[in-house]
Protein backbone atom coordinates (compact mmCIF):
# COMPACT_ATOMS: atom_id res chain seq x y z
CA UNK A 1 0.00 0.00 0.00
CA UNK A 2 1.12 3.53 -0.67
CA UNK A 3 1.84 6.02 2.08
CA UNK A 4 0.75 9.63 1.74
CA UNK A 5 2.67 12.20 3.78
CA UNK A 6 1.90 15.91 4.03
CA UNK A 7 4.04 18.33 6.01
CA UNK A 8 3.39 21.86 7.21
CA UNK A 9 6.00 24.04 8.90
CA UNK A 10 4.71 26.35 11.63
CA UNK A 11 6.68 28.86 13.70
CA UNK A 12 7.61 26.43 16.48
CA UNK A 13 6.50 22.99 15.29
CA UNK A 14 6.26 20.70 12.29
CA UNK A 15 2.96 19.05 11.45
CA UNK A 16 3.15 15.73 9.60
CA UNK A 17 -0.06 14.11 8.34
CA UNK A 18 0.23 10.45 7.41
CA UNK A 19 -2.29 8.31 5.50
CA UNK A 20 -2.06 4.62 4.61
CA UNK A 21 -0.25 1.79 6.35
CA UNK A 22 2.95 2.14 8.38
CA UNK A 23 4.92 -1.07 8.08
CA UNK A 24 8.36 -2.35 7.16
CA UNK A 25 7.79 -1.37 3.52
CA UNK A 26 6.46 2.17 4.02
CA UNK A 27 8.23 3.40 7.17
CA UNK A 28 11.34 4.40 5.17
CA UNK A 29 9.19 7.00 3.36
CA UNK A 30 8.17 8.58 6.67
CA UNK A 31 11.72 8.25 7.96
CA UNK A 32 12.94 10.40 5.05
CA UNK A 33 10.62 13.15 6.28
CA UNK A 34 11.19 12.84 10.04
CA UNK A 35 14.97 12.39 10.18
CA UNK A 36 15.87 15.88 8.86
CA UNK A 37 13.22 17.46 11.10
CA UNK A 38 14.45 15.73 14.24
CA UNK A 39 18.14 16.28 13.43
CA UNK A 40 17.50 19.99 13.06
CA UNK A 41 16.19 20.01 16.64
CA UNK A 42 14.49 23.39 16.43
CA UNK A 43 10.80 22.40 16.39
CA UNK A 44 8.43 20.05 18.17
CA UNK A 45 6.91 17.46 15.81
CA UNK A 46 3.22 16.59 15.63
CA UNK A 47 2.45 13.42 13.66
CA UNK A 48 -1.21 12.94 12.75
CA UNK A 49 -2.08 9.26 12.27
CA UNK A 50 -5.82 9.81 11.85
CA UNK A 51 -5.75 8.23 8.39
CA UNK A 52 -3.35 5.40 9.19
CA UNK A 53 -5.19 2.09 9.04
CA UNK A 54 -2.32 -0.14 10.22
CA UNK A 55 0.98 0.24 12.02
CA UNK A 56 3.52 -2.41 13.04
CA UNK A 57 6.59 -2.34 15.27
CA UNK A 58 8.63 -0.69 12.53
CA UNK A 59 6.50 2.43 12.92
CA UNK A 60 6.90 2.32 16.68
CA UNK A 61 10.67 2.07 16.24
CA UNK A 62 10.74 5.15 14.04
CA UNK A 63 8.81 7.13 16.65
CA UNK A 64 11.10 5.95 19.46
CA UNK A 65 14.17 7.03 17.47
CA UNK A 66 12.56 10.37 16.70
CA UNK A 67 11.68 10.90 20.36
CA UNK A 68 15.24 10.16 21.50
CA UNK A 69 16.74 12.74 19.13
CA UNK A 70 14.10 15.36 19.94
CA UNK A 71 14.67 14.88 23.68
CA UNK A 72 18.36 15.65 23.15
CA UNK A 73 17.25 19.01 21.75
CA UNK A 74 14.61 19.51 24.48
CA UNK A 75 11.81 19.17 21.92
CA UNK A 76 8.67 17.02 22.01
CA UNK A 77 7.01 14.41 19.81
CA UNK A 78 3.21 14.35 19.67
CA UNK A 79 1.30 11.48 18.06
CA UNK A 80 -2.24 12.56 17.21
CA UNK A 81 -5.39 10.97 15.81
CA UNK A 82 -4.59 7.42 16.86
CA UNK A 83 -7.22 4.73 16.42
CA UNK A 84 -8.06 2.34 19.26
CA UNK A 85 -5.89 -0.33 17.63
CA UNK A 86 -2.85 1.93 17.26
CA UNK A 87 -3.33 3.41 20.74
CA UNK A 88 -3.22 -0.15 22.09
CA UNK A 89 0.21 -0.66 20.45
CA UNK A 90 1.57 2.39 22.26
CA UNK A 91 -0.09 1.27 25.47
CA UNK A 92 1.09 -2.37 25.60
CA UNK A 93 4.65 -1.39 24.70
CA UNK A 94 4.74 1.28 27.40
CA UNK A 95 5.46 4.00 24.83
CA UNK A 96 2.29 5.87 25.71
CA UNK A 97 3.99 6.81 28.97
CA UNK A 98 7.06 8.18 27.16
CA UNK A 99 5.49 10.31 24.44
CA UNK A 100 2.35 12.34 23.89
CA UNK A 101 -0.23 10.01 22.31
CA UNK A 102 -3.73 11.38 21.75
CA UNK A 103 -6.87 10.29 19.92
CA UNK A 104 -7.66 13.90 19.15
CA UNK A 105 -6.16 15.71 16.18
CA UNK A 106 -5.88 19.23 17.60
CA UNK A 107 -2.39 20.66 17.84
CA UNK A 108 -1.94 22.15 21.32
Amino acid sequence: MNLNIETVTHDNYYEVKVAGELDVYTVPELEEVLVPMRQEGTHDIYVNLENVSYMDSTGLGLFVGTLKVLNQHEKELYILGVSDRIERLFDITGLKDLMHVNKGTEVE
